[in-house]
C-alpha cells in the first residue's frame, strides 16, 4: 500500500514537471509575439511621422512661393519704374500735383505777404484756384475723380496711377494742420506769432517744393518719391 501510494506521488511529480516544463517552453513564445507587435507598432509610429515630416515639407513649400512672388511683384514695379513713359502718361500723371498745390495755397499767405513777387509767378493758375474755390464742392468732386477716375482705373498705367496717389497723400497730409489750427486758437502777437507764421511758411514751402518735384520729374519722365508719401502711395497702388 505504502508502495502504491509512493508511485502515485512520483506519477504526479513527473506530471507536474512536464507542465511545468512546457510553460517555461510557451513563454518565449508569447514574448516574440510581444516583441512582433511592438515592432510594427514601432514601423507605423516611423511611418506616421515619415508622412507628417512630407506633410510638414510640402505645407513648407508655399512659403517660398509666397517669396518667389513678393520678389516677382518687386521686379515688375521695379521693371515699371525703369519704362519710360509717353507724353500722354506724363501729363496725366501731373495733373493731380495741382490738387495739393490749390489746397496748400492758405498756407503761404504770410511768405506771399513777405515776398510778392513769389505770388506773381502763380498768377497764371488764378482761374483755375478761383474757380476751385468758388464753385460749390468743387474740391470735394476734384478729389473723388482722380481717386476713382485714375488711381483705381486699371486702363491708366501704374506710373499714374502712383503719382496720383501721391498727391492725394499729400492733400490729406494738409488737412492735419487744418485740424490743429481748429482745436488751438492762433496767437496774435509775441513770439508764439512768430513761431505761428514760421509754421504756415515751413509748410507752404514744403507742398510747393513737393509739388514742383512731383510735375516737374513727371514732365521729364521720371518717376518721383516724395518724402514720407512715397512708401505709403508704393503700398496702395497694385
Amino acid at each position: 500500500m505504502a508502495c502504491q501510494c509512493l508511485g502515485s506521488a512520483l506519477v504526479t511529480s513527473t506530471g507536474a514537471s512536464r507542465g511545468l516544463a512546457s510553460a517555461v517552453t510557451r513563454k518565449p513564445l508569447r514574448m516574440s509575439t510581444h516583441t512582433k507587435s511592438v515592432t510594427v507598432t514601432a514601423a507605423r509610429l516611423s511611418g506616421n511621422c515619415h508622412r507628417s515630416l512630407s506633410c510638414f515639407h510640402s505645407k513648407a513649400v508655399p512659403a517660398h512661393s509666397h517669396c518667389n512672388s513678393r520678389r516677382q511683384r518687386h521686379q515688375v514695379r521695379t521693371e515699371a519704374y525703369n519704362q519710360k513713359p509717353d507724353i500722354a502718361d506724363r501729363v496725366v500723371a501731373s495733373v493731380p500735383y495741382l490738387i495739393p498745390l490749390c489746397d496748400g495755397l492758405r498756407y503761404g499767405k504770410f511768405f506771399f505777404a513777405q515776398f510778392p513777387q513769389f505770388a506773381r509767378l502763380l498768377a497764371p493758375l488764378n482761374p483755375l484756384v478761383s474757380l476751385y474755390f468758388t464753385v460749390p464742392f468743387a474740391s470735394f468732386a476734384v478729389f473723388f475723380a482722380v481717386y476713382l477716375g485714375i488711381i483705381n482705373n486699371q486702363n491708366f498705367s501704374r506710373y499714374c496711377r502712383f503719382n496720383a496717389m501721391q498727391a492725394v497723400l499729400l492733400d490729406i497730409v494738409l488737412i492735419l494742420p487744418g485740424l490743429f489750427e481748429n482745436l488751438i486758437r492762433p496767437p496774435s502777437s509775441g513770439p508764439g506769432l512768430q513761431a505761428y507764421i514760421s509754421l504756415y511758411n515751413s509748410i507752404w514751402l514744403f507742398v510747393f517744393a513737393c509739388v514742383a518735384y512731383g510735375i516737374g520729374a513727371c514732365l521729364t519722365g521720371q518717376t518721383p518719391r516724395l518724402p514720407f508719401i512715397a512708401d505709403a502711395a508704393d503700398q496702395q497702388v497694385r
